[in-house]
């Protein structure tokens, strides 16, 4: 089976927690604190791999955690980092953030790597808190947790050129003429219910990779029929082979199909309706397509299209197609040339370090990132880890903030779970 979407869900390594510990020698008195630091957590990553074709393992398997840091201990031993968990996916996989609808990147190179969610940061040992006025904190920095979130990969297959057209005009015979490619066959509609690729060869050796699109309709851009499945995939094509069944025997007008596809092109993406062109007139051996080609040959001709008579039952015709699409591809560019701009928009998961303050009722609420980054690496339960976390407040001006909103003594105040009295 084919599978061209998918959503998991991914959490990188929470960092370990920092150790509590203090140097106990003999003959070294009051050695003072030496807990190591927690080791970071490993990130989730994912790798494009060309061996791999379809996105049909994240149908059976939705989550990936990493390994976590671990602990740090005495002797100011430092714990070892979580290993980080690489995911492979086919080449031509675009990653988007589920929740912001935003693309973290674009694997479109076999190997490429981006890094969707970063472990955590390890806490630090008790050894990093001793001052003039505490010698023994016996306290230490919790880990960081890890990043969640749930992403959504789309394959877009990678093919120097695509075949479209509407259903049963005769891609897959031409895809199986041009290449060794073995498409399903048949004489009705929608036979083709996922692309196929295949490999053209030139006697010179030359070659590109084509791929049979399956066949569009009318609507395709609003998701009609299998609309975004099958357009999705024109996106990085170099070059269009439009295959247009000449002889109208399906009860369609030729030249009315040949702007209908244009125009689903347009309406999906204004790039696509820009792309190269080269337009088959198929099934030249029926005489009813004999009577259609001048007519097709002219709308084509208003486009600035090459056309070609063809006849895929008979195998004629192929010789002139490919050498003129081999002539094409070399003036036309790679395909990081055809990466859609939105697919350069990144998304960067770590931010700035935040808090802001409202006012509920009689109580004052404190939230934001760097709140629910300290209450996360500290134990609330111990009273030097509590004291340490009312400092770095103070340090980054909340209670200060807190005292400008009108906060005065015996105020509430709610942080994350804790509720506290105001005292300046």
């Amino acid at each position: 089976m084919f599978v061209d979407r998918a959503k998991i869900y991914v959490k990188s390594g929470d960092g370990g927690n920092g150790a509590i510990s203090f140097r106990r020698e003999k003959y070294v008195p009051r050695g003072g604190p030496d807990g190591g630091d927690g080791g970071d957590g490993g990130n989730v990553i994912l790798q494009a791999d060309q061996n791999m074709n379809t996105l049909m393992d994240f149908k059976y398997k939705v989550h990936y955690k990493a390994q976590r840091g671990q602990h740090g201990q005495g002797s100011n031993m430092r714990g070892r980092n979580g290993e980080d968990l690489i995911i492979k996916v086919p080449v031509g996989t675009v990653v988007i953030d589920a929740e912001s609808s935003m693309i973290i990147g674009d694997l479109i190179n076999d190997g490429q790597q981006i890094i969707v969610a970063y472990g955590g940061k390890g806490g630090k040992g008790n050894a990093h808190f001793t001052t003039s006025v505490r010698q023994t904190p016996r306290f230490a920095q919790e880990g960081e947790p890890g990043q969640e979130r749930w992403v959504i990969l789309e394959l877009k297959m990678i093919a120097d050129v695509g075949l479209i057209g509407f259903p049963n005009a005769g891609k897959s015979t031409i895809l199986s003429i041009m290449t060794a490619a073995r498409p399903k066959i048949a004489d009705y509609p929608f036979t083709t219910l996922s692309p196929n690729l295949g490999v053209a060869y030139a006697p010179d050796g030359r070659s590109f990779v084509l791929a049979d699109i399956p066949g569009l309709i009318e609507g395709a851009h609003e998701g009609t029929g299998l609309g975004y499945e099958f357009l999705r995939h024109v996106e990085r094509t170099r070059l269009l082979l439009h295959v247009v069944d000449a002889s109208g025997m399906a009860g369609r007008d030729p030249v009315d199909d040949f702007y209908k596809i244009n125009e689903e092109l347009r309406l999906y993406n204004e790039e696509l309706a820009k792309r190269p062109q080269i337009i088959l007139a198929n099934k030249m051996d029926l005489p009813e397509a004999q009577q259609n080609f001048e007519r097709i040959k002219e709308a084509a001709d208003k486009c600035g299209y090459k056309i070609f008579a063809v006849s895929a039952a008979k195998g004629q015709g192929f010789e002139q197609v490919l050498y003129e699409v081999l002539k094409m591809l070399d003036s036309l560019p790679k395909h990081e040339g055809f990466v859609s701009e939105q697919a350069e928009v990144v998304y960067v998961p770590k931010q700035e370090l935040n808090y802001n303050i409202k006012k509920d009722d009689e109580s004052y609420i404190v939230e934001g990132s760097l709140i629910d980054k300290l209450l996360r690496m500290t134990n609330i339960d111990d009273p030097d880890s509590l004291a340490y976390f009312q400092k770095v407040l103070e340090d980054n001006g909340v209670f200060k903030a807190l005292k400008a909103q009108g906060a005065r003594n015996g105020c509430t105040v709610k942080i994350g779970a804790i509720e506290f009295d105001y005292i300046e």
